[in-house]
Order: structure tokens, then sequence, then C-alpha cells
């Protein structure tokens, strides 16, 4: 006689199989090739509950104190991210590092949390006792000495017992990660690749573990090095030799930790992104992405230019970005890849990068507004359209005219006017306090701005000029936006915030 469990594994086979011969993947209806698609905007918050416990507090881009969860969805972040561990450390610490509130009880709180808020969740099981990556995948002390029959049962009941906890309160994910970082397998060494059997079988005891509580969720496998095809050619062709149950693959995506700078390898990660959908016919998502806290124009821009990579993959298949740790500044955590930075003891603010996710967008670009630390103004466009205006600034409004797109264009930035389509220029002008100005696109090193961290504030130096956007202590408004020789004074300080 079958048991109640083999009764719905059958049917999840069988569901999974008329899925995979008619080509209609569950969640990924046809649309036209390239057409426009709401993308998925996330952020893993394992350590949230852990910081707020520690006494830490959050502020927005605009320095306002807020609970992180609404700053995140204020922003354009639409779901979050949680991870599982089986059984941590009672203190949740590991090797000196925090790990979260990652058990069942902490994993629900904050599901329930981020449900009354209105936002998604994923859940994201490591199958270990701490962290697991592409470097480790340590199994649970508890399963140590299973036999690999023993193995895949306890990743069956462990996975369903943190779903239905999470169905007791009505929270049934969105998403669901069986395993985190996986190219080199999990549960080392019974899951280990290359014996892509056994971990087929593991993902699988997951999937059905899922699936026997949340037959919606839809189950991803995820990997780490998501710029190389290479890599993720030879997991996934071994993988799929064997029959694994799941719907959605996910990539890590960190030009920091590949040693460069996002702009050498965007590209090989949209060909990667487009390559796993055709090869595979699975969805694809880029379930963890960061950069750097001290750069956070070039940070924004990546978040940018993987939301286009995402977008351009046909068929609306590229279903959506979460970030790691966002909240998390390397004064609180020691982490260095969060879109936050620490402005006192305890006290940390958002800074630009977080923008990237926010909806106001046109043309595949979002507004920011540029705040003076000094005078209070805003950088303004006054209005004015010809070129060789002068820039100026102005109390705060909901004008365009203070809404400005940051571009990147290699290690520099172009700043453009939403108003008037011109573009923040030097003008040629070297002598201290001259007038900043405005000039029609061009390849002209006038227009093109490096990027300095100050703290929570940034410093604008043009590139053909070399003095930095200064208030020029002006505090009425109309008044010009100028140029000064660099240094220490907040008139060179500016904070970017969200329109």
């Amino acid at each position: 006689m079958l048991t109640n469990k083999w009764i719905k594994r059958v049917a999840v086979i069988l569901a999974f199989l008329i899925v995979v011969t008619t080509g209609a993947f569950v969640g990924s209806t046809p649309t036209p090739a390239h057409a426009a698609h709401t993308l998925e905007k996330g952020a893993d918050v394992g350590w949230l509950s852990q910081l707020e416990d520690k006494g830490v507090v959050w502020q927005d881009t605009n320095g306002t104190q807020k609970d992180v969860l609404q700053i995140l969805k204020d922003n354009g972040v639409t779901s979050i991210r949680l991870r599982v561990f089986v059984n941590p450390p009672s203190d949740f610490m590991w090797e000196g590092g925090m790990l979260g509130y990652g058990d069942k009880k902490g994993v629900i709180w904050m599901a329930q949390r981020a449900k009354n808020l209105g936002l998604d969740v994923m859940i994201d099981f490591h199958y270990s006792d701490h962290w697991a990556d592409g470097l480790k995948q340590d199994k649970p002390d508890a399963w140590v000495n299973y036999s690999f029959s023993q193995l895949k049962s306890a990743v069956y009941y462990h996975t369903r017992d943190v779903m239905q906890g999470l169905a007791d309160v009505g929270v049934y994910p969105k998403w669901v990660q069986v395993g985190n970082e996986i190219r080199k397998g999990m549960l080392w060494p019974d899951g280990q690749t290359p014996n892509y059997g056994n971990l087929a079988q593991l993902i699988n005891e997951g999937y059905y573990g899922v699936k026997d509580v949340s037959p919606n969720s839809k189950i991803i496998v995820h990997i780490d090095k998501g710029a190389d095809n290479g890599k993720s050619r030879e997991f996934f062709d071994g993988l799929m030799a064997h029959s694994p149950l799941f719907d959605i693959i996910g990539l890590s995506y960190y030009p920091y930790w590949d040693g460069v700078d996002y702009t050498q390898n965007i590209d090989a990660l949209g060909y990667n992104l487009n390559d796993m959908v055709s090869r595979y016919g699975k969805d694809v998502m880029v379930t963890e992405v960061g950069g750097e806290e001290t750069k956070p124009t070039n940070t924004y821009n990546m978040l940018k230019a993987v939301q286009d990579k995402l977008h351009a993959v046909p068929n609306g298949r590229g279903l959506g970005i979460f970030y790691w740790e966002p909240e998390s500044s390397h004064s609180v955590t020691g982490y260095n890849l969060g879109a936050a930075t620490g402005v006192s003891t305890d006290v940390v603010r958002f800074t630009s990068a977080i923008t990237a996710f926010n909806s106001g967008t046109s043309g595949g670009s979002t507004y920011v507004k540029i705040n003076n630390r000094n005078t209070g103004l805003y950088l303004d466009g006054m209005g004015r359209t010809t070129n060789g205006d002068n820039a100026g600034q102005w109390s705060n409004s909901s004008s365009y005219n203070q809404q400005w797109i940051i571009e990147s264009t290699g290690s520099y930035v172009k700043i453009k006017n939403r108003y008037s389509g011109l573009y923040l220029d030097g003008m040629g002008r070297t002598s201290n306090g001259s007038a900043a100005g405005q000039w029609s696109s061009g390849s002209s090193y006038n227009q093109q701005w490096a990027q300095e961290t100050v703290g929570s504030y940034v410093k604008f130096r043009n590139r053909a000029t070399g003095l930095y956007l200064d208030g020029l202590n002006h505090s009425t408004n109309g008044a010009d936006a100028g140029q000064w020789s660099s240094g220490s004074s907040w008139n060179q300080q500016w904070q970017i915030v969200s329109p």
C-alpha cells in the first residue's frame, strides 16, 4: 500500500512531467521577446533581527529613522529572502561572525513581519548548522553519521517541518531555495560534485518537502559565479542528467569577489542568463548580488545594469534580483558589500545604492535628488534648456528640475537633468568659485565626474577642471552651483536621496 507521502510524490512527479512535456514551465507564460516586465526586487535580511537586538537603528537616504523593511519597500523592494539553518549555535554566532536568527522560530517571525508589510518571501535552506556556500557545505552535526538514505529523509523532513511552520502562520513562500550556492554540491561528501546523482536525489527530497506543504512555491537551484558560463554549464549539464526537480536557476553575482569592476563582467552575466534559459528551459534569477559600501554610485550603476540584463532575457524569463544584506554596514557587521553606511555608533544610513531598486524609472534609469550638506539646497536645473546655462540650487520641491539621472561612464559618471535633458558640465572653468553649467550630451571630460565617498556623503570632482561641485555657501534659492578646489568644507559634500 502506498503511504500518503508516496501518493503525494507520485502526484508531484506527474504534474512536473506534464509541465515538462508541454513545454509550459510554471510561471513562464510566453511574452514577446524582450518585452518589458516587472522584475522582483528583493533583499536578503537574515542579519536584521540580530542587529536590531544589538540596538542598531536605520535611517533612509534622507536621514529619517524608519523600520528597515519599510525603507526597503519605499525604495522598490518587493520581497525578502531568509536563510534557514538546521541547528545553529544558540548565540547565532559562528567563527566570530553573526549568522542571523536563522532557526525555524526566527525565520517564521521575520516572514510574518514581511508578510504584514505586503512583501513576498523567499526561503533559503542551507542544510547546515552554519553558512553553506561555494567554499563549504558542512553537514549538520546531528546528521554527520547518517547513511545516505537517512540523509535524504532528513532533508525531506527538515524542509517540510520549516515549511509547515510557515504555513501555520499563513506564510506560503513564493520561492524556496533547496541549498545555497551548491555548484560544488551540498551535504559534503555525500552530495558533493561530481556525484550529481546523489545531489539530484537530495534536491528532490527538498523539492518534495516544499511541495507537500506549499505546492505553488517555486523551487530554485542556486549556484555561485553567475558570470562564469563555463562553470554554470559544467554544473547544470551534470545535474540535469539525473532528473532533478526544480523550477528556477538562481545565480550569485559579486564582481567584488570576482576581483573586477562590474563593467568588466556584466556582459558575461547577461550571456549566462540567456544561455541558462535557452540550454535548460528554466527561468533565471540573480538571487544574490552586492557592491562596495564605500562606492555607492558604482553599486547603484551595477544594480541597474543587472536589472537591464534581466529585462533583456527573452520572453520575460529573467525574473528578479536580490541584494544580499543591503542593511549591512561594515561598522556593525564587518561586511563591506552592504548598501548602508555607519553615521554614528549603532546608527546606519542607507546609501544611494538602494535607490537603484526604486520603481520610479524612465528608460531603465532611476531619478535621484542631490542635496548639499552645508546649504541644505538641492542641485537644480533651473528650467534652463540652453547649452552653457548655469546649474543652480533651490530648496526642496517635487520639480523635475531637481531630479537627476546618474549615468556610469567607466570610472566616472555623467549627471543628467530630468527636465532639461542637459548634463552637469564643468564648462572648462578652472577658477575657484566658477559656476557649474549644463550642456547637451557629449564625450567631453567636462561632463564626467568622479564620485568620492565621505562617510554618508559624496564629493563630485570634474574630470576636465579638477574642481569639485560646490554649494559656495549660497543659501538663496536660485544661486549658482559652483566649483572649487578640493577641501573639507561641507559645501563640497552632497547626499544622493530619493525624489
